[in-house]
């Protein structure tokens, strides 16, 4: 019977985001290897809001601040 293999692992990590307006964002991919282990949660923060500035960069429509974010469930 051939061995299963692992899944291999993808090298992100998927957040959902609330927004201060109440607005949400799903399964958001943050790259595991940027994660600072000193300071996870600035470091999803600023990677997040960097995401954030080049989506409004290319379709001309700011998101306002990220009031929260959580690990996704899936």
């Amino acid at each position: 019977m051939p061995r299963k293999k692992k899944p291999a692992e993808s090298g992100f990590v998927l957040y959902d985001v609330v927004y201060q307006d109440g607005s949400r964002s799903s399964h958001r991919k943050v790259p595991s290897a940027e994660i600072d282990p000193f300071d996870p949660t600035g470091s999803i923060r600023a990677l997040l809001e960097r995401q954030d500035r080049r989506i409004a960069e290319a379709s001309g429509r700011p998101r306002g601040p990220i009031k929260s974010f959580t690990p996704s469930s899936s």
